[in-house]
This record gives C-alpha cells, sequence and structure tokens, in this order.
C-alpha cells in the first residue's frame, strides 16, 4: 500500500482472521488476563468444589437429607446473590476506576510534586535544587487519597469505595442473618417444603445455622471486590483454598466422628466463612486505609444507585438496577429450585447433585469475567478504547475454548461418576437425564458470565439491569410452563432457555453499538 499523504485519515485495516482469533496468544494483553483470569477462576471455583465435597459427604446420609440441605443451600446462596452486585461487581469497577485515576495522577504530578519539595527543601536549606540527595515524596505533596503505598515514607492508600463496600458488606450480612434465622420455616414453605415433609426438619437446621455465617459472607465479598479492583486475585485465592480446606477437613469430623450430621456440614461452614473473612481483613489493612477522614468522603449513593444519585422518586426507584438485575437472576433460579422441590426428594437431590455441577464449572468462567470487567474498568477510565476492544475480544475467545473443553469433562463425569454424590440408583438415573442440559451448556453459560463481567466493566448497568427484565418475562413462564409437563428435564430446558437468552441480549448490545459501545460505530 502506498504511503497515505500527510493530513489524511488513515483508513481502518481489518486484521487478519489469524491476527482477530488470537485467544493461545501470550502478548501483554494475554499475559495480564491470565494473571488476573486464573487465580479468579480457582478461587470462584473453590467454594462450589467445597459444596460438592459437603453433597458428597451429605449423600451419606440420604436423599432425604441431601434434598433438604439442597433446598437450603439453594435458598440461602440467592438470597446471598442480592447483594453480591453491589459487593463484587460493582466494588471491583468502583475500585479499579478509582485505582486507575489515581496511578494517573501520579504518574502525571509526582514528578512535578517531587521537583516542588526539592526546590522548597533548598530554599529552607539555601541549597541549590540540584544539589544533594533526592527528596523522598512527603505525604504533602500527595493528597492522603493518592498516595502510593509502594514510596516509602507515605501513607496507606485511601479509597473510598472500598470503605463504603465493607461497611454495605457488614450491615447487608447482618440483615440477610437476622432474616434468614426467624423466617427459615416461612421461606422452606415457600420453596415447596410443606409442614409434614421429612425435608423440613433438617431443612431448617441446616439453614438457621448457615445464617449465622451471612455477615462473614458478605464481608469476604465486599473485600474480594476490592482485591479485584485492585487486579489481585490471589489474595482472595489464597483465603478461599484455606477456608474451604478447613471446611472440607471438618465436614467428616462434625459429621460422622461427633454424629452431628446436617449440622455439622453447616457448623463446618460457618467457621470456614470465618476464618476467609479474617485473612482477607488482615491483608487489605496492610495495603489500604479503611478508616474515611470524614463520612462526606463515603460514597454510599454511588453503591446503591450504581454510579448516578437521583433524587426524583421513579429515577431513585429505576437507578437502582444492580439490585433489580440480581433480584431477578435470583428469582429465576429460586423458581427453579422450588419446582424440583416440590416433585419430592428423589428429583430434588438429583437436582441439587446437577446444579452444584452446573455452577462449579461454570463459575470457571467466572474468573475471566472478573478479568475482563478489572481489564475493561481500567481502559475505560484512561478511554484507552483499543485495549476495550483487544481484551473484549480476547476474554470472549478464552470463553468459547473453556466452555466446550468443561462440556467434555462435565459430561464424561456426570456419566461415569455420579456415583460419587449418592447410592441411591433412582437419584443416579435422573442425574443422567440432566447430563446434556447440564454439561451440553457449558460454552452458552461460559459466554454468558464473561458478558456480565464485560458489562460491569463498561458500567453498563442500566441496559444490564432491563434485558434481565426481558430474559427473565420470558423464562420464568417457561420454567413454570416446562416443569408442569416435562418435569425434571423441563426445569433443564427452560434454565437453557435462560442462559441462552442472557448471552443473545449481551451479543445484541455490543454488536449494535450501543451504550458505552457507541465508540464503535466511529
Amino acid at each position: 500500500m502506498p504511503p497515505t499523504p500527510a493530513g489524511e485519515a488513515v483508513p481502518y485495516v481489518s486484521p487478519r482472521p489469524s491476527q482477530r482469533w488470537s485467544v493461545f496468544k501470550l502478548d501483554e494483553l494475554g499475559s495480564e488476563v491470565l494473571r488476573i483470569a486464573v487465580p479468579a477462576s480457582l478461587a470462584l471455583a473453590a467454594d462450589p468444589l467445597a459444596s460438592l465435597v459437603d453433597t458428597a459427604f451429605i449423600g451419606r446420609l440420604g436423599s432425604v437429607e441431601i434434598a433438604a440441605v439442597g433446598v437450603s443451600i439453594a435458598i440461602f446462596n440467592q438470597v446471598s446473590k442480592v447483594c453480591i452486585y453491589p459487593l463484587v461487581s460493582v466494588t471491583t469497577s468502583f475500585v479499579a476506576e478509582e485505582d486507575a485515576i489515581i496511578s494517573k495522577y501520579i504518574e502525571e504530578n509526582n514528578s512535578k510534586d517531587l521537583e516542588k519539595a526539592a526546590h522548597v527543601h533548598s530554599d529552607a536549606c539555601n541549597v541549590p535544587a540540584s544539589g544533594g540527595d533526592t527528596p523522598v515524596c512527603a505525604n504533602s505533596c500527595i493528597p492522603t487519597e493518592c498516595a502510593d503505598p509502594s514510596n516509602q515514607g507515605c501513607k496507606r492508600r485511601y479509597i473510598p469505595s472500598v470503605t463504603s463496600a465493607l461497611i454495605v458488606g457488614s450491615f447487608l450480612g447482618l440483615v440477610q442473618a437476622v432474616f434468614l434465622i426467624f423466617s427459615a420455616k416461612v421461606v422452606l414453605g415457600i420453596m415447596g417444603v410443606k409442614h409434614d415433609s421429612p425435608m423440613l426438619e433438617p431443612a431448617v437446621r441446616y439453614l438457621t445455622i448457615r445464617s449465622l455465617g451471612a455477615p462473614a459472607v458478605l464481608l469476604s465479598l465486599a473485600m474480594q471486590g476490592v482485591f479485584r479492583g485492585f487486579k489481585d486475585t490471589k489474595t482472595p485465592l489464597y483465603a478461599t483454598v484455606v477456608g474451604d480446606a478447613t471446611n472440607i477437613i471438618l465436614d467428616p469430623i462434625l459429621m460422622f466422628v461427633c454424629h452431628m450430621g446436617v449440622t455439622g456440614a453447616a457448623v463446618a461452614h460457618v467457621i470456614s466463612q470465618y476464618l476467609i473473612t479474617m485473612i482477607l481483613i488482615c491483608r487489605l489493612v496492610q495495603q489500604v486505609d479503611v478508616i474515611p477522614p470524614s463520612l462526606k468522603s463515603l460514597k454510599f449513593g454511588r453503591f446503591l444507585g450504581c454510579g448516578e444519585i437521583q433524587l426524583e422518586p421513579w429515577n431513585w426507584i429505576t437507578s437502582r438496577t444492580g439490585p433489580l438485575e440480581m433480584a431477578l437472576k435470583v428469582l429465576c433460579f429460586l423458581q427453579a429450585s422450588s419446582l424440583a422441590a416440590r416433585d419430592g426428594p428423589t428429583i430434588m437431590a438429583a437436582f441439587q447433585i446437577c446444579c452444584q455441577l452446573w455452577l462449579a464449572t461454570s463459575l470457571l468462567a467466572d474468573g475471566l469475567a472478573v478479568a475482563g470487567q478489572a481489564v475493561l474498568a481500567s481502559a475505560f477510565a484512561k478511554n484507552d478504547h483499543k485495549k476495550v476492544i483487544a481484551a473484549t475480544s480476547r476474554v470472549l475467545q478464552l470463553s468459547i475454548v473453556l466452555g466446550m473443553g468443561l462440556t467434555v469433562v462435565l459430561g464424561l463425569f456426570m456419566k461415569f461418576g455420579a456415583g460419587v454424590f449418592t447410592k441411591d440408583a433412582t437419584v443416579i438415573d435422573v442425574i443422567h437425564k440432566g447430563i446434556p442440559f447440564v454439561a451440553g451448556t457449558q460454552t452458552i453459560n461460559a459466554l454468558a458470565f464473561v458478558f456480565d463481567g464485560i458489562n460491569f466493566g463498561a458500567q453498563d448497568y442500566t441496559y444490564s439491569a432491563y434485558s434481565m427484565v426481558g430474559v427473565a418475562s420470558i423464562s420464568i413462564p417457561c420454567l413454570v410452563y416446562l416443569s408442569a409437563h416435562k418435569g425434571f428435564i423441563g426445569i433443564w430446558v427452560a434454565l437453557t432457555i435462560y442462559m441462552s437468552l442472557r448471552t443473545v441480549a449481551s451479543t445484541w448490545r455490543m454488536g449494535a453499538a450501543r451504550g458505552p459501545w457507541a465508540f464503535l460505530r466511529k
């Protein structure tokens, strides 16, 4: 191609297919994504894997116990997920954005501040600015909230979103604990566990004890969001592995040696959650100052409004898009669990095992979502659209490869390894019926999870919420209808429709170049 004359716009040249499909390219971007995604994937998968071990141990107690615990876990996890949005997704984006702004401030002003400090020191001592040792960064050179922790003598950074997330997490954890402890029977009844059901007593016992760990769960989620915002996924991985290993060790001891049954499983889980929280707190206070200089510095409005503070009554409601989106996701899964519970202990036991396998493997893709969110939030804050495009393409490609691999592995495991969780032949037969849906949807699930991270990184909260309204309005009627006519298979067909619609909605948003993706049309 001849050289472009001066003054003329350089035409866009579409990359070759080999350049577009760069999933295995280990360049700077690939290294950054993998550095964040691999520890995040392991950390996210650790808890579901520990739950799988719980399920395997509880399965030895009988199908009634595993069904009862399955309903309780579904309730606890789905109620917690309502809070995950402000505690993890929003926290990650806000912390990444503020950290990027602070880093940019330091890069642009640190040299000037150091020079100014040197001149002040020289004038005071009547020494030329160029003479003597290079001065150390003083706290007065850079505001406390912009201090670089890597410089000795500087204070730890104060990042408003960190403190806000910790306070919100603690408060929501206490609210969840009180709510579930005092309404366990009512909630279980709504889920289809009747007063004369053999599942009721162990389900109430497990849910009540497990709820004592809610403050630790939500506080640890808030801190995981903070560390993800710093692009540090190794610390949450370390804490999660230690906590889950403790859970796995305590499970057989409390359940079988101490003869505590499902109570022992719940106690082991609560202990592990508080251990995870303590590890994360100790590491976090070493990096940031969590005590705010004033109440005005906190950003509760930003969390509640997901980036917008609007005071008009209708706008106040509609701006709370994050909780709306998560509530709709929770509603879909709770509806599926409720329908399975109404079909009896056998179907619920099979559904619990399938669901734990489905989530444990699918959440591996959530590590890619975390990487995409952290990288995109930083890139959008710096208006680096080239990196936005490259990072988005890379994590989507990786999600497809991961999903295809998980389909093969999970399909084989469900076919030949279902006996690990239960010896009940009837339950195993039902599990085998779910293989095409649980294993076959892994690529769709991976794309849906990664698209969530991409949307959060772009802070496209409003569209994410309103698209979920459309998805839920189709998925919930499908769940009810298909469950009534096809039973267990119908539930999984409806969940497949649900995940597919989530993927389609996010694909359309990006393909149409709307919202934060409008720059693609330029």
